[in-house]
C-alpha cells in the first residue's frame, strides 16, 4: 500500500482533449490507483479558478504529489510548479502528463483508443510521482556583466539597455563596423526614418556609456564556466589575431540574418534588369531624383513576391517559412519610388499580401498612389523573359483576381522580393551550443511564454537571428532579452534546475566514460576517501542523462528521472486496462 497522497487533475482543454478522450473514464480508471486520494477533471486546469482549486486540494488533503494531465510540459510545467509552490508542495513532486499533443491531437479518429492511451499515460505519471523526492534548485552567484554577440540594430539597442540598468557590456561584432543591415539603408518604414541616421544615433549613445566595450573584427570562439559566471574567449582578427577572455553572467546573441540569393535564371535572375530587393533598395537610396537604371529613366517596374520564401518541400534546402517583413518592405519601396517624382507604373505580383497590423496602411497608400496588385497561384508563379524586339523585360502572370486572366507586362525592371534566411554561424553554434529550429534560425524555448530564452541557461537570442523580423520587432525582442538577462544579473544569483545527474561515490570506480560522453564538460574526477570517483558540476550539467547508460557500474542516476522512476513509468504504461 502506497503511503503517498497524490492528486490527479485531468484537463478537458475546452474540448481539445475531451472531444477525443473520454476524460471522465480516465478519471475513473486512475482514481483507484494506490496513493491517489484526489482525482478530478476540469474544463481548463490552467485557469485561475482551477489553479486555486488545486492549491486548496493540496492543502486540505495534505497532498505530497501532484499529477496534471493536460498539454505539453513545454507549455505549462512552470505554471503548475508555481501552483505547487503556492500550496506549500515541493514543485519537483509534480508531474506533467501530456494527453493533448501526445494523445487527443494524434488520435482524433479513435476516441476509445485515445482514452486507453490517456489512462496509460496518466498511470505512468502517477508511478513517477510516487517515487519523487523534494528537490531544491542549485543557487549560483552571477557576474554583473553581459556579452552581446552582434552589433546590428538589435545588438546596439540591447547594449544601451543593459548599460542603463547598470550592467557592463562587451559587444562583439564580426564586421569592421557596427550597424549591420540597417546601417546601409536609407528611408525605412513606417516613419520614413533613415537607417544610417538610426545607427549613427545608437552609436552616439553607445559612446556616451563607458561601461560598454566594443570589439569589431571579432568573434566569440570559446565559452566555459556556467550560467552566471561564463568565461568567453574572443578572437580579434587584427594582424596578427589575438584572443582575450572576459567573464560575464549572461550572453545575448543578436547575429542578424542573410538575404536569399536567387539561383541563376530563377525568375530571370541574372538577366539585365532583374534585381533583388536589397539591390533595388540600394538603387533607391542612392537616387536623388527619379529612378534611373543604366542611364534610362525607369517607367515600369514589376515586383515578384515570395522569392526564396514559402518554397515547396521538394525544393532542395527549401525555405518553407514566410519571411514576413518582405511584403511591407516591397510596398514601402514602391511608395519611395513614387516619392522620387516621376510617374512610374508599378505592378505587384503576390501570392498573399501580408502587410500586417499598422503596416496595412502602407498597402492602402500604395494602391491609392496607383500601384496595381495582381495575385498569382502558388503552382503558377510568374515567368520573366526578354522581348527580343523591344529589348524590354516581359513578365507573364495569370491574375487570380480576374479569374486567371493571362497578362504580359512589359517593364524596365523586375524586383525579386527576396526574404531573410538564417546567417551561417557554425562556429558560434558549436561554441555556445545554441539550439536551431527546422528552418535553421536559432530556437527559443517557447515562442509565447519564453520568446528570447534558449535551453542554454543564461544565453538569450533576439532580432532576426531567431526568425524574420523588421527592425522594430528586432529592437522589441532585444529589449526583452535585456529584461530577462538583467533580471537575473541584478539579483546577484540564479536558481538552476536540480534535475541533473548525481553520482553514487560508493558505486563509482572512475573509468572516465561519463566524462567522455558529457557534451557540456560537467563531469570531473575527484578523490573521495582515497579513491577516484566522478563528480557532477551541477551548475554545468543540463540533465540530459546522456552519461547514465554509459556507466558500467550504474553509479549515475538522473534526479527526477531515476532508473526506478522510469521503470515504474514503463510498468504503468504496460499494465492492462481492466
Amino acid at each position: 500500500m502506497s503511503e503517498r497522497r497524490i492528486g490527479v487533475f485531468i484537463c478537458q482543454c475546452g474540448g481539445n482533449i475531451s472531444d477525443y478522450v473520454d476524460v471522465e473514464k480516465v478519471r475513473t480508471a486512475v482514481g483507484d490507483e494506490p496513493g491517489v486520494v484526489v482525482a478530478k477533471t476540469a474544463m481548463f486546469t490552467c485557469s485561475d479558478a482551477t489553479q486555486q482549486e488545486i492549491v486548496k486540494d493540496i492543502q486540505e488533503q495534505n497532498l505530497d504529489g501532484l499529477v496534471v494531465a493536460s498539454c505539453s510540459p513545454k507549455l505549462h510545467t512552470f505554471t503548475f510548479r508555481e501552483v505547487a509552490k503556492r500550496a506549500g508542495l515541493n514543485p519537483y513532486e509534480y508531474t506533467q502528463v501530456n494527453i493533448r499533443e501526445q494523445c487527443s491531437w494524434t488520435h482524433t479518429d479513435d476516441k476509445a483508443g485515445a482514452t486507453r492511451k490517456a489512462i496509460r499515460l496518466v498511470r505512468a505519471g502517477i508511478a513517477r510521482t510516487k517515487l519523487t523526492t523534494p528537490l531544491q534548485p542549485t543557487v549560483v552567484e552571477t557576474v554583473p556583466k553581459a556579452l552581446i554577440v552582434g552589433g546590428g540594430i538589435a545588438g546596439l539597442r540591447a547594449a544601451i539597455g543593459m548599460s542603463d540598468i547598470g550592467i557592463a557590456v562587451f559587444l562583439v561584432e564580426k564586421q569592421p563596423e557596427v550597424g549591420g543591415w540597417v546601417a546601409g539603408f536609407g528611408t525605412m518604414y513606417p516613419n520614413a526614418k533613415d537607417g544610417r541616421q538610426l545607427i549613427a544615433h545608437l552609436w552616439g549613445e553607445v559612446q556616451k556609456r563607458p561601461n560598454i566595450t566594443i570589439f569589431t573584427n571579432a568573434e566569440v570562439v570559446g565559452k566555459s564556466g556556467s550560467f552566471g559566471n561564463y568565461q568567453a574567449t574572443i578572437r580579434i582578427n587584427h594582424r596578427p589575431a589575438e584572443t582575450i577572455q572576459v567573464k560575464v553572467g549572461s550572453i545575448i546573441v543578436a547575429t542578424g540574418f542573410d538575404t536569399y540569393h536567387p539561383a541563376e535564371g530563377e525568375f530571370g535572375y541574372g538577366m539585365d534588369g532583374v534585381v533583388t530587393l536589397p539591390e533595388f533598395k540600394t538603387m533607391l537610396d542612392s537616387s536623388a531624383g527619379p529612378l534611373v537604371y543604366k542611364g534610362k529613366t525607369v517607367r515600369d517596374i514589376a515586383y515578384i513576391y515570395c522569392v526564396g520564401s514559402r518554397q515547396k518541400a521538394e525544393v532542395p534546402d527549401a525555405n518553407q517559412y514566410c519571411s514576413r517583413y518582405c511584403c511591407n518592405a516591397a510596398v514601402h519601396a514602391s511608395l519611395t519610388v513614387t516619392a522620387k517624382g516621376a510617374k512610374v507604373h508599378q505592378y505587384h505580383l503576390y501570392r498573399d499580401m501580408r502587410t500586417y497590423g499598422k503596416y496595412e496602411l502602407l498597402y492602402k497608400e500604395s494602391r491609392d498612389e496607383g500601384s496595381l496588385f495582381l495575385k498569382f497561384a502558388a503552382d503558377a508563379p510568374p515567368a520573366v523573359a526578354r522581348d527580343d524586339q523591344s529589348g524590354r523585360l516581359t513578365v507573364t502572370v495569370a491574375d487570380q483576381l480576374t479569374r486567371g486572366e493571362a497578362l504580359n507586362i512589359a517593364v524596365d525592371l523586375v524586383v525579386l522580393i527576396t526574404g531573410m534566411i538564417p546567417r551561417s554561424n557554425e562556429e558560434l553554434v558549436k561554441t555556445l551550443k545554441l539550439p536551431m529550429g527546422k528552418d535553421q534560425f536559432f530556437n527559443e524555448i517557447h515562442p509565447k511564454l519564453r520568446p528570447v530564452e534558449t535551453v542554454v541557461d543564461g544565453v538569450y537570442i533576439c532580432g532576426a537571428c531567431q526568425g524574420p523580423k523588421n527592425s522594430a520587432e528586432s529592437v522589441a525582442s532585444a529589449l526583452a532579452a535585456v529584461t530577462q538577462s538583467a533580471g537575473i544579473l541584478k539579483k546577484g544569483f540564479a536558481e538552476l534546475e536540480p534535475l541533473v545527474a548525481a553520482v553514487d561515490p560508493d558505486q563509482c570506480a572512475w573509468c572516465g566514460k561519463c566524462q567522455e560522453t558529457c557534451p557540456y564538460g560537467a563531469v570531473e574526477k575527484v578523490e573521495v576517501n582515497g579513491h577516484n570517483v566522478a563528480s557532477i558540476n551541477e551548475a554545468v550539467c543540463k540533465g540530459c542523462g546522456g552519461c547514465v547508460p554509459f556507466c558500467p557500474k550504474e553509479a549515475i542516476d538522473l534526479r527526477g528521472y531515476t532508473d526506478a522512476q522510469v521503470k515504474a513509468m514503463i510498468d504503468g504504461l504496460l499494465r492492462e486496462i481492466v
